[in-house]
């Protein structure tokens, strides 16, 4: 079984930056599919970034040219680059493998961006 642990959400202000965490552990050797979810409240569970191959990187319209997900097999763990933050962005972030959520999900990490 494979472990998902997000961590570093938080308040940040509107053109904010915040890096968030996938610590993986259990069963996996190396990371080479992953990605970032967010839900909103109300809202059903998104895929804004993914990670697939091991090199090959995908975004949401939304968060394009502002968000990039990145690995570090040695730890691994996965993360999520946020920068230029909107309010739009407040949600639970989650991590799990893009397309078809393959590992059971972890608890998330709250951004919350306001001013």
């Amino acid at each position: 079984q494979v472990q998902l642990v997000e961590s570093g959400g938080g308040l940040v202000q509107p053109g904010g930056s915040l890096r968030l965490s996938c610590a993986a552990s259990g069963s996996i050797v190396v990371i080479n599919n992953m990605g970032w979810y967010r839900q909103a409240p109300g809202k059903e569970r998104e895929l804004v970034a993914a990670l697939t191959s091991g090199v090959i990187t995908n975004y949401a319209d939304s968060v394009k040219g502002r968000f990039t997900i990145s690995r570090d097999n040695s730890k691994k763990t996965v993360y999520l680059q946020m920068n230029s933050l909107k309010p739009e962005d407040t949600a639970v972030y989650y991590c799990n493998t893009p397309g078809s959520a393959y590992y059971n999900w972890g608890q998330g990490t709250q951004v919350t961006v306001s001013s």
